[in-house]
């Protein structure tokens, strides 16, 4: 359709014959979210640079081939339980539950098969001045031993020139727990731009943060205070500058991978803040989640290529997923995941880009 803001294509195909489906939606400009439906993944988002250019700033793969060979989490949406839960264990209403541990001796986002795997349904698009796409995915009682049946909701639109929203909601019918994330890497120079992410500047509104043991699970302790530690982020600092400082904390996430403490108010509020040096890309991160999760890439370890057949290395990107703390079924001081039947589990993050000013 001439001058449409949204184009759907097939953008590859499962083994058992299903479609993958891609959805792009358009903004001003050059201005575009590229999506999937298998894991409801952002493939590509597209974002102005200060010279008036546009480029990709999101990790991935050119073909979906590469998203079926190689699960890393690539631009997708990460559930039942985004982050870690210690053991794979957790008590709800009396009863233990065990779930597959596929991270050393923990869970991590969603088991052995998540919701990153599955093949979500488009329940509708929305064309005009805010295009959208909207995604579904029910997850039965008992897949990978989470209790309840979930219905899973999600909509990604450009609420902006350069901004994409996305909002997720899910319902139970029975009592279970629910966080879900978005786990996109960014790279504001651009996903092939082989440059490292160590240079952009990060700013983070948080006072806090979750010190974690060598397996990344809490400590049993309070949230620390970022206060004279290499996790101060309140005023921007290269993501590099403090990184090989000799911090335990940093020993413990191999760099970067710590959860912050936002508020808990549950309204949308502005989280992190990161620029690009050398393209002026800034991009903002509004979420009304209780927690970000900075990741420094410190896993990306090259065996993978990704987009343009360049091999994906350690830092060379970033991730900020806003949810719920790690491990928060097992403990009660921290904000709760629990979803019973009746509630809406209600997850918001915005993605709004700019550029420096010359």
């Amino acid at each position: 359709m001439a001058g449409s803001k949204i184009t759907k294509d097939v953008f590859g195909t499962l083994p058992d014959g299903r479609n993958v489906e891609r959805i792009v939606l358009r903004g001003e400009g050059g201005f575009e979210a590229r999506i999937i439906t298998h894991g409801a993944v952002i493939q590509a988002l597209i974002a102005p640079d200060a010279k008036g250019g546009y480029d990709d700033v999101v990790l991935g793969h050119d073909a979906f081939a590469g998203y079926l060979a190689e699960r890393k989490f690539l631009g997708a949406t990460v559930g039942r339980y985004a982050n870690r839960i210690a053991r794979g264990q957790f008590s709800l209403d009396g009863e233990t539950v065990q779930l597959p541990v596929n991270n050393g001796p923990n869970a991590l986002h969603g088991g052995l098969d998540g919701f990153d795997r599955k093949l979500w349904a488009i329940a509708g698009i929305e064309e005009g001045a805010e295009p959208a796409v909207t995604l579904t995915y029910t997850s039965p009682h008992g897949e990978e031993n989470y209790p309840g049946r979930l219905d899973v909701r999600l909509t990604y639109r450009v609420t902006g020139p350069a901004e994409l929203s996305l909002m997720m909601e899910a319902r139970t019918d029975r009592p279970t727990i629910v966080n879900l994330t978005n786990h996109s890497f960014f790279n504001l120079e651009g996903a092939t731009s082989g440059t490292s992410i160590l240079d952009h500047r990060l700013t983070v509104a948080a006072e806090h943060f979750l010190a974690i043991d060598p397996t990344a699970i809490p400590l049993p302790e309070p949230p620390r205070a970022v206060a004279g530690t290499p996790f101060d982020f309140r005023n921007p600092h290269a993501v590099g500058e403090r990184i090989r400082e000799n911090d335990r904390q940093l020993q413990s996430g191999r760099g970067y991978d710590h959860t912050y403490c936002l508020g808990r108010d549950g309204k949308l509020a502005l989280a992190a803040r990161l620029e690009a040096p050398r393209s002026g890309r800034i991009m903002e991160l509004f979420t009304n989640q209780p927690g970000i999760q900075v990741y420094s890439g410190n896993y990306l370890d090259g065996t993978i290529s990704g987009k343009g057949g360049k091999l994906i290395r350690q830092s060379d990107a970033m991730c900020l997923e806003p949810h719920i703390w790690p491990d928060a079924p097992n403990r009660p001081d921290f904000p709760s995941p629990r979803l019973d039947p009746g509630q809406v589990y209600r997850h918001h993050t915005v993605y709004r880009f700019a550029v420096r000013a010359p």
